[in-house]
């Protein structure tokens, strides 16, 4: 086992640039394009995917914004995207008509720069002036510019930030708070910002007012300033970690005033409630709690808390929302959504269900008006359910107001829900999507497993498409590292536990096998990022349980991955490879120190990025030579562009699920289902 730089024989290929790094993977990728796309199956599936990609019935979500609802567009026509707006009482209709307020394929093609949208900052409550965040091909850092929203241009003279991971805010009209690359020492180890400054307009950035600075181990810093009419305050967080961080409320001579709640709780203020989510036992509440505490009660000493939801062993907390006089709760049991409304009164808070949902069903509460009214937008969707985007506000109930059109033939599917045990006797649920009976079939098992990252039913016309109506069986593993029981499911696998994760979703692929769903050699499975840590612990740890495996943006070398571009962010995650004390686990856990010749392992696809400045695209790379050498059967496939997401528009994105399909159905088929693939 390798395990220092020096001894590292592929550390050339994390130069992102170098032209030996790059002429090593243009001849990967032509190797991978001439396996799997070559014939005319692989064009169909294309187009195919793409159909469903650019189908205009998609249902547009809007974000509120005054009298407007805002959304951002993608289609066969508006490649890039377009910005836009429309009122509801167009958006009700079948067909609304369109306010376009930037076409990013007009400005590409203007600038020959691969914009990518990356979001805006909209000023209230005239809702007037914007800053457009623009991303080069699908990066992280983004470049931020001025937008007038009533003429529609880039104001000329107006705020602009070069290019970098910035953090930015409007304060009023002419200040804004900023944390951006100020030249030396401003970042942190993570690339993040170390300040937060008051940026007047028409002064140079470089002249703007500090605020805070934090330590340089720190993850980042920011400041915002609440606009809530009668509840103006301006506040400070300071990231400590992934998981750890502190509020202060800013006085008006800049001093820092702390919000004392545990540095791993979630905390804000809204109007004249203090929220707070413990993610450790505080104040006798439990873990996974929702508080809510009077601001300036708090601050002066009181803890009395009004309590919002208190979990169990089977629900957790899914998120929050509020309206003008409400607070939306989404709780999970079982990892199916329940919604409740909460009306604070003289008495106490008062709880109702909003309204009845369908078992192994999504819900999402999408849009919300906090400011002047109860109005609230909320998604329901399932595996075969597709997406219904209701309208309405707290006490008249909800209607339709878009519905998704079904993508793909469900007729003789159904969604099952298992529980697997794990290797410590943990009952892990998973998902199973597909015809009923028939006997064992080629089957896709995604899993991700970190960060608190849920993974909850949803429609997916790609999968649909690409696999399930092809005669494939699709699930959804629920293990440790997610959110779906709350924060000791995170925990269970934080770390040197890391492997809890692992045991789960090779107990889910052991359980679906003794149930006949699949066999191991039709069983695939498939994840990216954190998800793709995952991917590669399978291969090394449990080959002999998979047919073939996906790995999108994976990370994959533990004892680098601090010093590659956002990687010191994770060590919370993972550990410190810095630190003897979790070096030694970190060895352990690392797929890319832990292959081995003579070992059998199923062919496995790498898909990474040359934009990725999240997760280095050396880690695919590095993975890929060093299997190459070994023996080992593995694809790899780099994009120039895409960032961490892999594509920035429809038909890169059509085209990366064809290849992970096409390279699933070419391993995990027999011969007659291989060629209808």
């Amino acid at each position: 086992m390798s395990d220092d730089a020096e001894a590292d024989a592929y550390l050339w290929l994390e130069d992102v640039q170098g032209e030996a790094a790059l002429d090593w993977v243009r001849a990967r990728n032509a190797e991978t394009v001439h396996a799997l796309t070559s014939g005319s199956a692989f064009g169909a599936l294309v187009d195919e995917v793409r159909e469903v990609l650019d189908d205009n019935g998609r249902i547009p979500y809007v974000t509120r914004r005054g009298e407007h609802l805002y959304n951002f567009w993608q289609d066969a026509e508006h490649v890039r995207g377009v910005w836009r707006r429309t009122t509801l009482e167009e958006y009700r209709t079948p067909e609304p008509r369109w306010e376009v307020l930037l076409d990013l394929d007009a400005l590409a093609a203007a600038e020959d720069e691969k914009w990518a949208w990356a979001g805006s900052r909209v000023l209230p409550p005239a809702h007037r002036h914007a800053l457009v965040l623009l991303s080069r091909d699908g990066a992280d850092a983004c470049v931020v510019r001025e937008f007038d929203l009533g003429t529609k241009e880039f104001v000329a003279d107006g705020f602009r930030v070069p290019e970098a991971k910035t953090r930015v805010s409007w304060i009023d009209r002419d200040h804004l708070y900023i944390g951006t690359d100020f030249g030396p020492d401003t970042l942190t180890a993570s690339g993040y910002p170390r300040q937060v400054r008051r940026w007047r307009r028409g002064t140079p950035l470089s002249a703007a007012e500090p605020v805070h600075e934090v330590a340089a181990q720190d993850l980042s810093v920011t400041g915002w300033r609440d606009h809530t009419p009668g509840f103006e305050r301006h506040f400070v967080s300071r990231a400590v970690d992934f998981w750890r961080s502190e509020l202060f409320l800013l006085g008006p001579s800049g001093e820092l005033r702390p919000v004392d709640v545990p540095q791993d709780a979630g905390a804000y203020a809204h109007r004249e409630w203090l929220v707070v989510t413990p993610k450790s036992p505080w104040l006798g509440h439990p873990a996974g709690s929702l508080l809510a505490f009077r601001f300036e009660e708090f601050l002066a000493g009181g803890r009395e808390a009004a309590v919002l939801f208190t979990p169990d062993d089977r629900t957790a907390l899914a998120g929050h929302a509020w309206t003008r006089r409400h607070l939306i709760v989404r709780s999970l049991a079982d990892v199916t959504s329940r919604l409740d409304v909460l009306t604070p009164g003289p008495d106490g808070w008062s709880r109702e269900p909003l309204g009845e949902l369908p078992p192994l069903t999504t819900a999402l509460v999408t849009d919300t008006d906090e400011d002047e009214s109860d109005e609230y937008f909320l998604a329901v969707t399932g595996f075969l359910q597709p997406a219904a985007l209701y309208r309405g506000e707290v006490g008249t109930g909800h209607v339709v107001v878009k519905e998704a059109p079904p993508r793909f033939e469900a007729d003789g599917m159904r969604v099952r829900q298992h529980f697997a045990v794990s290797a410590d006797g943990t009952r892990v649920p998973y998902f199973v999507v597909g015809a009923e009976g028939g006997g064992p079939a080629p089957t896709l098992l995604y899993g991700y497993g970190g960060f608190e990252v849920s993974q909850l039913p949803r429609y997916s016309a790609v999968t649909g498409r690409a696999w399930l109506a092809r005669g494939g069986t699709y699930a959804v593993a629920n293990i440790r590292g997610g959110r779906e029981y709350g924060p000791a499911w995170h925990r269970a696998a934080l770390g040197a536990d890391r492997p809890r994760a692992f045991e789960d979703f090779a107990a889910v692929a052991q359980d679906l096998v003794a149930r006949g769903v699949t066999t191991p050699g039709e069983l695939g499975i498939e994840g990216g990022s954190n998800g793709g840590l995952l991917m590669g612990a399978m291969l090394v740890r449990r080959p002999e349980l998979f047919g073939a495996v996906v790995a999108s943006v994976p990370l994959l070398d533990m004892l680098r991955f601090h010093k590659l571009l956002a990687g010191a962010s994770w060590t919370a995650e993972y550990g410190d490879p810095d630190d003897p004390a979790d070096r030694e686990h970190l060895a352990l856990l690392s797929p890319y120190h832990n292959a081995e010749a003579g070992r059998a392992y199923p062919p496995l696809l790498l898909l990474t990025s040359t934009r990725d400045d999240r997760v280095h695209p050396g880690h695919a790379r590095k993975m890929a030579a060093r299997l190459r050498d070994l023996g080992h059967r593995v694809y790899f496939h780099e994009h120039v562009g895409g960032g961490h997401g892999g594509a920035t528009d429809h038909e890169q994105t059509a085209w990366n699920e064809a290849l992970s399909h096409t390279f699933l159905w070419r391993h995990l088929a027999g011969p007659g289902q291989a060629a209808g693939a």
